[in-house]
C-alpha cells in the first residue's frame, strides 16, 4: 500500500532479525496499527558480532527465508530493504535517508544479540529516535519466571510447571492486511551479493529434498503436523525412520513461526491424546528453558555450567573427531545420523543424543567441539538449545543427564531402529545386511558380510573404539572429578 499523502508522521523502520515472518510479529503489528509509512529492513551484521546465521547451513536457510519474506511483503504492498554493516551505522544512515523517527524490533535473548541491542537502544534514543522493542520470540520473558527463592531455574520440570501455571500464552496476532509504504524507498543490497548459498561445491544441493524455508512453509508444516502426526507423537518422536517429529525447529530458529502460534495450534484437539499434546508442548518449552539458561548464564556455549567438569580429562584425538564428523565411526546409528546431518542439514533428535553421547563419552572429546560442529552444519542451529542440549548430554549442564548415563549405540539402534530402515537410508553400504546385524556388523559372520557385500575396514569402517572398554574409560575419567568434587 503506497502512501496516500494523508499521513504526515515520520516513517517507522521495522528491523527484522530472527523473526522472519508477518504472522504474530509484535513489532510489525504495532507499527501497522499506527497507519504510518513502514520501512522493513534486514541487516547483515558483521559475523564477529555473532548475531547472524550460526553457520553455513543456516546461511543457506537464511537466503531462502529472506526471499520468502520479500515475497510476502510485496503481497502487502511493501518490500524488504537489505543492508550490510554494524546496526548503529546502518540504522543511522536509514534514518537520515528516510526521515524515520521510530525503530521497532522484537527482542533478542542471546548474549550476542543483547550486547548489540542494549547500547544501540541508548545510542538511537540519545539521537532523538524512538525505539520500541517487543516480546513474542519465546513463550515467556526470561526475566519473568523465578523459583520460590527468586532465583533462575536450573531444573526443567519445575520450570515447566511454573510456565504451565502462568496461564496460556497471549493469543497470536494475525498478519497485517496491508502496510503503508513510503513514496520513495531507500537503496538496498541485492540478496545475491551476500553469497549466502554454497557454490563449488554446492554441498547443500540435497537440503531442498526435505526442507522448504519460509513462513508459508512453516505454517503449512504446523497444520500438517497437528492433523497427521501429533497423535502418537509421544512414541513416534523417538523413531528416526518414522515421520514422527514436527520438523518445525529450523522455522523456529529463524523466527518464521512463533512459539505462541504453535502452542495455540495444539489447543482443543478432541481427537488427539492429551499425553501427545503435553509431550510435544514440553519439547517446545525446552526451547524456552534453554533460553532461560542462556540468558542467565551467557557463557553457556563455552563454559561448563557445573564447573567441576573444568577438570575433566578430555583425551580424544583429532582423527577420531574427523571420523565422527564424516559418519565413519563403525557404529551404524551414529554414522547414519552424522551422514543425515551432512546430507540434509538436520539429524533426528534421538540420534542427536546418541551421536553426542558417543563423541563425549566413547571418544572422550570435549562437548564444545561437537557443539561448534552442530552450529555450523544444522539448519536449525540455535544458540540456546544447541548449548543447553550438549551440556545436558555431557552431564555438565542444568538438569543434566548424569555422566554415567552412557548410550550404548548398538542397543539404542536396535531399540529405536529395529529393522535398520534409518541406518540403511543413510549408510547404504549396509543395506543388504539382515536386521539382526545391521547395528552390529562387526559381529556378523564372514558369510553374512560376504553375502551383503560388506568388507569391514574397506566398504564400511571397523569400530573406532570398543564400546564396553570406552565406557569403562569414560567412567574412570569421571570418577576422578567426582571424587575430587
Amino acid at each position: 500500500m503506497k502512501n496516500n499523502g494523508l499521513s504526515h508522521e515520520k516513517p517507522i523502520i521495522i528491523w527484522f532479525r530472527k523473526d522472519l515472518r508477518l504472522d504474530d510479529n509484535h513489532a510489525l503489528h504495532a507499527a501497522a496499527q499506527t497507519g504510518r509509512d513502514i520501512i522493513p529492513v534486514y541487516i547483515r551484521e558483521p559475523s564477529r558480532l555473532g548475531t547472524g546465521p550460526l553457520g553455513a547451513a543456516q546461511a543457506w536457510w537464511l537466503h531462502h527465508s529472506l526471499t520468502g519474506l520479500e515475497k510476502a511483503l510485496k503481497g502487502l504492498g511493501s518490500r524488504l530493504i537489505l543492508r550490510s554493516g554494524k546496526p548503529d551505522s546502518v540504522l543511522s544512515e536509514l534514518i537520515a535517508e528516510t526521515g524515520a523517527s521510530t525503530v521497532h524490533w522484537n527482542r533478542r535473548y542471546d548474549p550476542d544479540g543483547i550486547a548489540v541491542d542494549s547500547p544501540l537502544k541508548d545510542t538511537l534514543a540519545s539521537a532523538g529516535t524512538t525505539v520500541k522493542s517487543f516480546a513474542g520470540q519465546l513463550l515467556h520473558e526470561p526475566t519473568r519466571l523465578k523459583t520460590g527463592s527468586g532465583t533462575p531455574y536450573r531444573v526443567y520440570t519445575p520450570f515447566w510447571r511454573a510456565l504451565e501455571a502462568s496461564g496460556e500464552p497471549d493469543q497470536p496476532l494475525d498478519r497485517p492486511d496491508a502496510l503503508v509504504s513510503p513514496t520513495k524507498w531507500p537503496g538496498s543490497d541485492t540478496l545475491a551479493s551476500w553469497a549466502l548459498l554454497p557454490a563449488a561445491p554446492d554441498w547443500a544441493k540435497t537440503f531442498s529434498d526435505v526442507w522448504t524455508p519460509g513462513e508459508e512453509a512453516a505454517l503449512e508444516r504446523l497444520e500438517a503436523f497437528v492433523e497427521d502426526c501429533l497423535s502418537g507423537y509421544k512414541v513416534r518422536r523417538d523413531l528416526p525412520a518414522a515421520d514422527g517429529t514436527s520438523r518445525l525447529s529450523p522455522h523456529l530458529a529463524m523466527g518464521e513461526i512463533s512459539p505462541a502460534r504453535i502452542w495455540h495450534a495444539t489447543r482443543n484437539l478432541r481427537d488427539t491424546p492429551t499425553e501427545d499434546v503435553v509431550t510435544f508442548r514440553k519439547e517446545l518449552v525446552w526451547r524456552d528453558f534453554s533460553y532461560h539458561l542462556l540468558f542467565h548464564n551467557p557463557d553457556l556455549p563455552r563454559e561448563n555450567l557445573n564447573r567441576k567438569y573444568d577438570a575433566f580429562a578430555w583425551s580424544g584425538t583429532g582423527d577420531a573427531f574427523k571420523h565422527w564428523t564424516k559418519g565413519q565411526t563403525g557404529y551404524p546409528i551414529v554414522d547414519a545420523g552424522m551422514r543425515q546431518l551432512w546430507r540434509h542439514g538436520t539429524m533426528h533428535n534421538r540420534v542427536r543424543m546418541i551421536a553426542a553421547s558417543f563423541l563425549i563419552k566413547d571418544l572422550l572429546i570435549d562437548w564444545r567441539r561437537g557443539e561448534a560442529w552442530f552450529r555450523d552444519t544444522l539448519v536449525d542451529a540455535d544458540p540456546a538449545s544447541n548449548a543447553a542440549s550438549w551440556q545436558w548430554v555431557a552431564g555438565s549442564g542444568a538438569d543434566a543427564s548424569p555422566f554415567f548415563r552412557i548410550f550404548n549405540p548398538v542397543l539404542q539402534g536396535e531399540k529405536f531402529d529395529p529393522d535398520g530402515v534409518y541406518v540403511k537410508t543413510f549408510v547404504p553400504e549396509l543395506r543388504d545386511l539382515p536386521a539382526k546385524f545391521v547395528h552390529r556388523p562387526f559381529e556378523a559372520p564372514p558369510s553374512i558380510l560376504d553375502a551383503a557385500g560388506v568388507t569391514l575396514g574397506e566398504t564400511y569402517p571397523k569400530p573406532l573404539v570398543d564400546h564396553a572398554k570406552a565406557r569403562d574409560r569414560a567412567l574412570a575419567a569421571y570418577s576422578k572429578i567426582k571424587d575430587a568434587g
